[in-house]
């Protein structure tokens, strides 16, 4: 299958995938959602109503949202003075959280439908019982007839635990639910070949079967003026959800009754399709919520073993290790270019990796004076990338 599909293909998967998804996340960014003035209104009430009309079908959503700084500056009178950094702005957050859910609330209310709220930050889903934890919650909220409505808790989102930005939420979030698709809400049309404002041969992109180097340059490093994403986060974010065995769409989220459009089969935006062998909840969680302590440096032997045959990760195909970091936690492994080829959990602490690195198996307890197992990392923890 090729990267890029026909227009008339494209229309046949689409079709096919937004008849069947059941279960959906949308996430709406800040450069759709607001203005210099705070909210838009016009687009709240709009993606109350599209929520609400994909809900009575039967179908369950999520709703990821950004915007609660600028619902907080709406609500202050800053200094033009005052320089606004990390501080000001989750202090903004703070202020303006509970303005954009009483807005949603509103919105939504006028449709019949009840919304929770959840903050989440990264350490939220880093750790594998509060992982589960948060999809409990959702689940039971699904249960009860609620639209959850999450965003990021800005007020205490250091840079450890960031998410980056709301489309990497919104993945992840897409995969922990096992959703059937993601809809990426922002102020661009739809991915481009080249870019329309100064290349006359730039063509839009309707469907993608897998997101390459290739499609990931098309998006280029362009941000919107109110976005912290862009639209090579938000690549990132369909490659996430692709992986895990989920669709996605990027499209125009100022256009009137988008998703109504979208569900009854307007070419609009540009669609990813699922991938062919998707990865296993768990491996998803370590490949792509997990961030590494550390780097594991692999000859070509080790490389091959885990790439090709399916391998445990031992001892004896380790160059290098890079960082510092205990039993259980995640690493990445590279090949001698440096080039990622897997993620896993190790079972040996790097200063222990250090002693027993380019050693067989056999030799691990005489170096260490004790040997846990065999593997370095096994290959029920271990992710090819």
């Amino acid at each position: 299958m090729t990267t890029q599909i026909s227009r008339e293909d494209g229309l046949y998967y689409r079709q096919t995938l937004f008849d069947k998804a059941k279960r959906i996340v949308v996430k709406v960014g800040s450069a759709v959602l607001t203005t210099e003035s705070g909210i838009n209104q016009n687009v709240v009430d709009n993606i109350a109503r599209d929520l609400s009309f994909l809900k009575d079908t039967g179908r369950e959503v999520i709703l990821v949202t950004s915007g609660a700084v600028a619902a907080g500056r709406k609500k202050i009178i800053l200094s033009d003075t005052l320089k606004v950094g990390l501080k000001e702005k989750q202090a903004l957050a703070a202020i303006g959280q509970s303005c954009l859910m009483q807005t949603y609330d509103d919105a939504f209310q006028r449709h019949g439908k009840i919304i929770s709220q959840l903050l989440l930050t990264h350490a939220d889903l880093a750790s594998r019982d509060r992982y589960l934890n948060v999809r409990n919650t959702i689940l039971t909220l699904f249960r009860f007839g609620a639209i959850p409505i999450i965003n990021e808790n800005d007020p205490v989102s250091g840079d450890e635990l960031r998410f980056g930005d709301n489309d990497t939420l919104g993945a992840l979030i897409t995969n922990l639910i096992e959703a059937d698709m993601f809809i990426c809400l922002t102020d661009v049309d739809c991915l481009y070949t080249g870019n329309p404002l100064s290349d006359p041969l730039a063509r839009p992109v309707y469907t993608v079967s897998r997101v390459t180097p290739e499609i990931e340059a098309m998006a280029g490093n362009t941000k919107s003026a109110l976005g912290t994403g862009g639209m090579q986060s938000k690549i990132r974010a369909a490659k996430m959800v692709s992986a895990g065995g989920g669709s996605s769409f990027i499209g125009p989220g100022r256009q009137d009754a988008i998703l109504q459009k979208l569900f009854s089969g307007e070419m609009i935006g540009t669609f990813f399709l699922p991938a062919e062998d998707k990865i296993h909840r768990r491996k998803h969680w370590i490949a792509y919520v997990l961030r590494p302590k550390g780097y594991l440096v692999l000859d070509d032997g080790a490389c091959a073993a885990l790439s090709r045959h399916g391998k445990s990760l031992l001892s004896s195909g380790i160059l290098e290790v890079r960082g510092e970091f205990g039993v259980g936690d995640a690493v990445h492994c590279l090949d001698i270019n440096n080039k990622l080829i897997a993620a896993g959990l190790v079972n040996y602490s790097s200063l222990n990796l250090d002693l027993i690195k380019k050693h067989h198996s056999d030799e691990i307890e005489s170096l260490l004076g004790f040997k846990d197992c065999d593997e370095v990392i096994h290959r029920d923890n271990l992710v090819l990338l």
